[in-house]
């Protein structure tokens, strides 16, 4: 997880690199662990297949650098009106263990046609989750980056072992 000065920094970044006319402004600059989301609204008069013709050579060039810099992939996405489009995105597997009773909300999820497998299932879950709960869970997000925040603002361990070093070295010495 990254902090919000952070995730400022990065949207920033891509605003300095995209070209004033790939997007009609910057909606979001969204970042987990493997991928960098670049949000962006185009024109009402223009359809997603035409901005990703438009613009490909242009995305290309600054996911190249985004990709050295920061090691993570970059996903497009583009917003007209409500409607967001993402292309070109990572999905990515998910290792978990589940205990039976969890299998089988899954396993009804699948019988019942709302997925196509377990996988499907459990994304599902996580999307309905995250939209029911989007308020906890930016609370939570807020307060992760707090931790963060007062974490690198602490004193640094190395330091402070390298100083009791020192004090036990010059008690050692006076005895």
């Amino acid at each position: 997880m990254i902090t919000s000065e952070q995730s400022e920094q990065l949207r920033k970044w891509f605003a300095d690199r995209l070209p004033v006319d790939v997007y009609e402004s910057l909606v979001d600059v969204a970042v987990d662990r493997e991928e960098i989301t670049v949000v962006g609204a185009i024109p009402a008069t223009e359809s997603v297949k035409e901005f990703r013709e438009r613009t490909r050579e242009q995305r290309i060039e600054v996911a190249r650098e985004a990709e050295e810099l920061y090691r993570r992939k970059v996903a497009w996405a583009v917003q007209a009106g409500d409607d967001r489009v993402l292309f070109a995105h990572l999905s990515v597997p998910v290792m978990t263990r589940l205990r039976q009773p969890e299998r089988q909300v899954l396993d009804t999820l699948v019988a019942g046609g709302v997925a196509r497998s377990r996988a499907d299932a459990l994304a599902w879950c996580v999307r309905l989750v995250g939209r029911n709960t989007d308020e906890w869970l930016t609370e939570l997000r807020d307060s992760l980056a707090k931790v963060q925040q007062v974490r690198a603002a602490g004193p640094d361990v190395s330091d402070a072992s390298e100083a009791s070093d020192t004090t036990d070295s010059q008690k050692s010495g006076s005895e």
